[in-house]
């Protein structure tokens, strides 16, 4: 691969930054607004990475709770970001469970805010912008580790079908 070509693929990533939880909207989103919303953060890394009708599954799973008033709320934005960026390494029984564990240890203020940071840490060292990960969070519980790995798999994954997209366009 080129110089080029590898810059091709670390660009999207070098300012990638979701928004924290205080940065999500407070008045609820519809439906359409709330995918949107998600896409637009995570195009990026992601590709068609959470639609209307994906939403409308995860709260029929019960995944997250039912819209109030057919608005989500910051927590459940929250709580769809996580979702569509580890919906492709977990299945939706992990993500239910992730999410209960988050539930019973963490407020979602900060559950949300340690995902956010440490998904854009390993991002930057699986592409290569820095030498190693740094340590994100105050403790070293067995949920964090969890959770570092599933972010490490996601990581791994945009990784190649970035280096894969990016073969695929090279070709004569």
């Amino acid at each position: 691969m080129t110089n080029e070509c590898k810059q091709r693929i670390v660009s999207p990533v070098r300012d990638f930054r979701l928004p924290r939880y205080s940065e999500i909207p407070t008045v609820g989103l519809y439906l359409e607004q709330t995918a949107k919303y998600i896409s637009e953060y995570l195009a990026p890394i992601q590709e068609n990475c959470i639609t209307n009708s994906m939403v409308s599954n995860y709260v029929k799973r019960r995944l997250i709770e039912n819209p109030v008033r057919k608005q989500y709320s910051r927590d459940q934005i929250a709580y769809l970001f996580f979702i569509a960026v580890c919906k492709n390494v977990l299945s939706l029984d992990n993500l239910d469970a992730f999410i209960r564990l988050q539930k019973q240890t963490y407020s979602p203020q900060r559950a949300y805010d340690y995902f956010c940071s440490e998904l854009e840490n390993v991002l930057a060292f699986v592409f290569g912008l820095k030498q190693s990960p740094a340590s994100v969070g105050e403790d070293s519980t067995d949920e964090k580790l969890m959770l570092r790995s599933a972010i490490i798999a996601v990581a791994h994954k945009i990784y190649l079908e970035k280096c894969f997209q990016e073969m695929s366009s090279e070709k004569p």
